[in-house]
């Protein structure tokens, strides 16, 4: 079985993320810039004197396709590498890959990675 784990991260949190994951065993990720908002609703920002909202908060979201056996181990390690402890940390799912394949050489399933 293969899980893929995604995350959703602070953007100045990724560079510790990529390194608790390959210290992990990870071999490759795929990461997005992407904005969206949760609790918080956005934030509010002072520029020269005056406040303005942004609604919707830059984040990046991190993408690794890995065995079943290893996502819970790894849904922690990228936990503990994105925590800050503040508003807006993120959050990490995983969801089960029914079908992977390597393109340059046609390995399916676990041998893909």
């Amino acid at each position: 079985m293969l899980e893929m784990i995604t995350a959703i991260i602070k953007p100045h949190q990724l560079e510790s993320v990529k390194e608790a994951l390959l210290s992990a065993g990870v071999e490759g990720m795929t990461v997005t810039e992407v904005r969206g908002f949760g609790r918080q609703r956005g934030k509010t920002e002072n520029f020269r004197g005056s406040e303005y909202k942004i609604d919707f908060v830059p984040k990046i979201r991190l993408e690794v396709v890995v065995s079943a056996e290893s996502t819970e181990h790894l849904v922690t390690v990228i936990g503990n590498a994105a925590r800050t402890g503040k508003i807006g940390d993120g959050k990490v799912w995983t969801t089960p890959v029914g079908h992977l394949l390597r393109v340059r050489t046609g390995e399916m399933g676990i041998e893909a990675i």
